[in-house]
């Protein structure tokens, strides 16, 4: 993957982020990549906030991958900072490629570099594949999630 670049993203990668975040059972249900307009608002946000990292992996002039990064300052654990991962995505042209993998790595690092003790994320109950993916990289089913629409 010698040509790949993982940087922030930009207005112009939100159609190729959004197409992924479409290209499943559960995104096609609730994502819109015919409509830019909620997801620019949203990038606004990110962008606005120091403790928001939204990355894409680029090879060439394609994007090919992304996620998001969360920084959580907190006081339990001793005052621990955690990140959280959340929306990782890889083109299904690149799947199994180990771009994932980086992704992860990615994340973990940059976590690690701006002083947080701890990784989560959640996976949908749903994406058993992403679970064991998950598994061999290290992390531990260790908590039930809970979720509440609003």
């Amino acid at each position: 993957m010698g040509d790949l670049e993982i940087r922030r993203a930009t207005a112009d990668d939100l159609p190729a982020i959004v197409a992924m975040l479409a290209d499943d059972p559960l995104g096609a249900q609730r994502e819109s990549p015919d409509d830019m307009t909620p997801y620019r608002a949203a990038l606004a946000r990110l962008e606005a906030d120091p403790n928001q990292h939204l990355v894409v992996a680029v090879r060439g002039d394609r994007v090919i991958g992304t996620l998001q990064l969360t920084i959580i300052p907190g006081l339990s654990r001793k005052g621990a900072t955690r990140a959280l991962i959340e929306a990782v995505r890889v083109h299904a042209d690149e799947r199994g490629s180990g771009l994932g993998s980086l992704l992860i790595e990615w994340a973990i690092g940059t976590a690690r570099r701006l002083g947080c003790r701890m990784v989560q994320l959640t996976s949908d109950k749903a994406r058993t594949d992403a679970h064991r993916f998950y598994e061999r990289l290290g992390f531990s089913a260790t908590h039930e999630g809970f979720k509440l629409p609003l």
